[in-house]
């Protein structure tokens, strides 16, 4: 009888295992498309709501909330603390996601912050892609209204002690794979082509003001295409 048992059981495993398998697989999701979670960093005088446009573009595009942090902190700050602060931030983004690597997507003077992570703290083992959206990169002389006023303005403007030593030597560290979107009429920018990083991949995106680089479809579309 026992042998019996074992054979009817044997005989229902052989018909059920695949159909069970087969259930479990159709339930599974037919591709879990996984990208490097962004993390943005906005510049002088504003906050994280100025990547709401990009963030819901990169959604319609495929990624999740998860994979974009749109990061505040008080930009009249140091450039250097807030390097610190962001060097915290993209640990806790690796963290929570289980990711090796972030992607950093940056506005105007973020560049600077997130640049001396990059080069001071260790951060390129930590982003595979960097963005530069009209970013301050070898700094600006319209700082000036701002730079007896804010620590992080005055590392701004043209010229600085900050600058001069965060673009010494090599200004695209690691293995890194850098960008840079400038415009050609950039206000804010003197001159617009302070933008340009040495050892980047430099694109000139046309007359984009300078509060538009960061919300703007077209650049918002090669950005897109340089970190996927």
């Amino acid at each position: 009888m026992q042998r019996a048992k074992r054979r009817i059981a044997a005989a229902v495993s052989a018909v059920t295992a695949p159909l069970l398998l087969s259930l479990s697989l159709s339930a599974a999701p037919a591709h879990a498309a996984t990208h490097d979670p962004i993390v943005f960093v906005h510049g002088l005088s504003s906050s994280s709501s100025s990547w709401d446009d990009w963030a819901a573009y990169f959604k319609t595009d495929g990624y999740t909330a998860a994979e974009l942090d749109a990061w505040s902190y008080s930009w009249s700050q140091s450039n250097v603390t807030t390097a610190q602060q962001l060097a915290t931030e993209i640990k806790n983004v690796l963290a929570r996601t289980g990711a090796s690597k972030v992607d950093l997507v940056v506005h105007s003077m973020g560049a600077l912050s997130s640049r001396y992570y990059l080069k001071n703290l260790g951060g390129t083992a930590y982003v595979d892609d960097f963005v530069s959206t009209a970013g301050t990169n070898h700094g600006t002389t319209t700082a000036s209204w701002c730079s007896w006023l804010y620590t992080s303005c005055a590392q701004m403007y043209t010229g600085s002690s900050f600058l001069t030593s965060l673009n010494s030597g090599d200004e695209t560290p690691g293995s890194v794979s850098y960008a840079s979107y400038w415009s050609n009429c950039d206000d804010a920018l003197t001159p617009d082509t302070t933008a340009i990083l040495n050892g980047a991949t430099n694109v000139e995106v046309g007359c984009v003001s300078h509060t538009d680089m960061n919300n703007d479809h077209g650049v918002y579309e090669q950005v897109r295409d340089f970190v996927e």
